[in-house]
């Protein structure tokens, strides 16, 4: 107690500049550039910022650097008069910097042409084989009881992703730049033990890219054998990658599908830069289907900027005028969705992207667009694929029940009746398809 009592008393007799560094080092102080750093040690010494005000600040200018905006010198408020009080000095000086973050936030981002960025260039993936202690069926990471949720089963063939999407949860799940695989996963696999009289959904692409590493270590080969071996499984294959080789070469059971993660071409180059374009992915979708297995697409994250609307309107279009409802199961609506972890992975990634300037609203749990921009935004995507609507699968992924009926007009009254109509229309399409899809895939 004694020596808790002189740690106190030591630091209350330590000069502000003395309490810096450990104030500092609370604080995302340390991602800002240096001259950043600098400037604002020298006007934290004056005004005397508290841990709080100092991470309010630095996560300001983290946030300016990173949507390529005017730095901290250059918006820092004029001083305010030296005769008010320390306490308040320093609130006006937070306010003006919030609501010049704010103000930012809330006009429709610009994406002009794209910045430099780590991603692009320097970072580096490592690739490992490792054998794990167990292979289950997972749910889906990102699961919640207050949203509608589907149920998704999820099998990690694959652990963390190579791609570094700006605004990716995956890589917050695992602490490394190492992509794992289980060198003994198509017998683990081959072990694992499911109830043939029940359906199951099941994805491969919630901890990994689907089909970014092909068969490396064999996985394609093990996935492929085990839905053939449980045709009460639907299998699917989640992808942002243009690496189909595996499926055109090889017989793929009518119960696997392969869908694709799409945005404009301007969201892809600036918040998604190593993985296939989009001409790239539609291509490679193409292909697939042509195969005779089914794919499928999710609008998901949708995102919000100022020419969302034309951008979205020519994808949905080249969509629906390149594929036929018949070799489509699903097509999904979702968008951007945070937790705190992964605000602060973003913030200390040190690469420029404009995904977190938006509105960011408390949103069950987590924090996201408020509601009126998301019912725009998927309303629009629905209206647009009109002729596919009693051919195939809508849904919504990780949204509020409320915003099923403003966008599909109906609803599901829980999780339970979600997983099944899902179901029931996957493995409908399969049975209605299921004969010239067979003739195509053995071609």
């Amino acid at each position: 107690m004694s020596n808790t009592f002189e740690i106190r008393m030591r630091e209350n007799h330590e000069s502000y500049e003395q309490k810096f560094p450990r104030i500092a080092e609370r604080t995302l102080f340390g991602c800002l550039p240096a001259e950043e750093r600098d400037f604002l040690r020298r006007q934290a010494l004056d005004y005397r910022f508290s841990q709080q005000e100092l991470r309010q600040i630095s996560e300001i200018g983290v946030d300016l650097n990173m949507w390529d905006e005017s730095p901290l010198p250059a918006v820092w408020p004029a001083a305010p008069a030296a005769d008010l009080p320390p306490k308040e000095r320093r609130a006006l000086v937070v306010g003006v910097l919030r609501r010049h973050r704010e103000r930012l936030r809330m006009t429709p981002r610009q994406y002009g042409t794209p910045v430099a960025t780590p991603r692009s260039g320097g970072y580096r993936v490592r690739v490992r084989d490792r054998v794990r202690g167990h292979l289950g069926l997972g749910r889906c990471p990102v699961a919640s009881e207050r949203t509608r949720c589907c149920n998704l089963l999820t099998l990690d063939a694959v652990e963390n992703c190579g791609f570094g999407c700006s605004y990716c949860s995956v890589r917050s799940f695992y602490h490394d730049n190492e992509i794992h695989f289980d060198r003994r996963f198509a017998e683990r696999l081959e072990a694992l033990r499911l109830d043939p009289g029940r359906t199951y959904h099941i994805g491969t692409g919630q901890s990994s890219d689907s089909l970014m590493w092909g068969n490396r270590f064999g996985v394609l080969d093990a996935l492929t054998a085990f839905a053939r071996r449980h045709p009460n499984v639907i299998l699917e294959l989640k992808t942002k990658s243009k690496h189909i080789a595996y499926l055109l070469r090889n017989p793929i059971p009518p119960n696997l599908i392969c869908t694709w993660s799409l945005n404009p071409q301007c969201i892809i180059e600036h918040e998604e830069p190593r993985t296939a374009r989009l001409d790239e992915r539609l291509n490679a979708a193409r292909r697939v289907a042509d195969r005779g297995i089914f794919v499928g697409f999710h609008f998901h994250p949708m995102i919000h900027y100022a020419d969302w609307m034309a951008d979205y309107s020519e994808l949905l279009s080249r969509v629906e005028q390149g594929f036929d409802p018949s070799e489509v199961a699903l097509v999904s609506f979702g968008t951007l969705t945070f937790t705190k972890s992964v605000i602060r992975r973003i913030r200390t990634g040190g690469f420029k992207t404009r995904i977190l300037q938006m509105p960011l609203t408390g949103s069950d749990g987590k924090l996201s667009y408020p509601d009126e921009i998301k019912l725009r935004l998927f309303s629009h995507a629905y209206h647009s694929l009109a002729a596919w609507h009693d051919r195939v699968f809508f849904y919504l992924c990780m949204e509020n029940p409320r915003l099923w009926r403003p966008v599909f007009g109906f609803e599901y009254s829980s999780n339970q009746a979600f997983e099944a109509a899902m179901k029931s229309g996957y493995f409908a399409k399969i049975r209605q398809e299921g004969r010239s899809s067979k003739a195509r895939r053995m071609r």
